[in-house]
């Protein structure tokens, strides 16, 4: 079973290889994951859609419309309450078109000043769409709840992690290691659900 991965990050690639590989024991041996890169690919879809759920889903059809057989594609983002959602969708552009991860947080942490920790209630949202040609295999979403530290904290993860502080864990995601980020991240939760589909399928269910 070829799967294709819809990103040009690698750091992504990473963590999806690295929690379906953990998770989908029954398809294990039978996932083999692949980049845009390593069949010829070079799209840019545009992502034009409201939710995380739609702007996965126009990456995956995109990608399928290329590619044969199955197509995985994410769309994931920040949601902090005192900014009525914001960054969401627009999580990897907030400081504008080609902005750094770095860029981003600095402007976040420009938007939230004077906000007191109780009111910097935040979220990571992972939505996947799984597709084959024309046709949606699975929809499906993560979500794990946090708050936005006032100064960044830790060296690892990517994106806003070294913002976004998880209570139960009492540390940033940038401190946790590879292992516990999946334990609790969106996109861990969102991939062992995957898992179960890509299962089903590999046992031709």
């Amino acid at each position: 079973m070829r799967l294709l991965l819809a990103t040009h990050n690698a750091k992504k690639r990473s963590e999806v290889a690295r929690i379906l590989a953990e998770g989908a024991e029954g398809a294990k041996g039978a996932i083999e994951l692949v980049t845009p890169s390593e069949v010829g690919l070079r799209l840019e879809p545009e992502e034009t859609g409201s939710t995380f759920e739609k702007n996965a889903l126009i990456k995956a059809r995109a990608f399928a419309a290329r590619f044969e057989g199955l197509v995985l594609a994410d769309d994931s983002g920040l949601e902090v309450d005192a900014l009525g959602g914001a960054p969401g969708v627009r999580s990897a552009r907030y400081a504008g078109p080609g902005a750094t991860d770095a860029q981003n947080r600095a402007r976040l942490l420009k938007a939230l000043e004077g906000v007191p920790p109780e009111r910097r209630t935040a979220r990571f949202v992972c939505a996947l769409a799984l597709v084959r040609g024309p046709f949606v295999v699975a929809s499906i979403r993560g979500a794990c709840e946090g708050r936005i530290l006032e100064a960044e904290r830790g060296l690892g993860g990517f994106g806003y992690d070294s913002l976004f502080f998880h209570p139960p864990s009492g540390l940033s995601f940038a401190e946790l290691d590879p292992a516990e980020k999946d334990r609790y991240s969106h996109r861990g939760t969102a991939l062992r659900r995957l898992a179960e589909s890509l299962e089903r399928i590999g046992n031709g269910s």
